[in-house]
């Protein structure tokens, strides 16, 4: 697993952060959309997210199309959270590259 720690993203509170062990991840003014689907239900899009390290890459067929993706952990506790969009092959899809998606069950809100 690469041990690539995201930047943190200007912004403030509310924030969102490790269900698992509170650790802030992203900031609620980097919150793109709400209406994304993952393996737990509904997810996240964020343009930045913060504490989190990436896994390899892998070409993967989503409910949009194939990306090439990187799964997202949390830094300190380790939990699966989602991925990161590394390339999108359509052209309509483009929009999506270097955006993170977090999964809800993954999260919780602080303010």
């Amino acid at each position: 697993m690469d041990k690539f720690k995201m930047a943190e993203s200007a912004g403030g509170h509310p924030l969102f952060s490790c269900r698992n062990c509170r650790t802030p991840l992203a900031f609620h003014a980097d919150l793109l959309s709400k209406k994304f689907k993952a393996k737990s239900g509904q997810a996240y899009m964020f343009s930045h997210v913060m504490n989190a390290v990436l896994g390899q890459k892998e070409e993967k067929q989503l409910m949009t199309g194939v990306f090439t993706i990187a799964s997202i952990y949390c830094s300190r506790c380790g939990e699966g959270l989602g991925w990161k969009y590394v390339l999108a092959h359509d052209m309509k899809q483009k929009y999506k590259e270097g955006n993170f998606i977090l999964e809800k069950s993954k999260l919780a809100k602080e303010y």
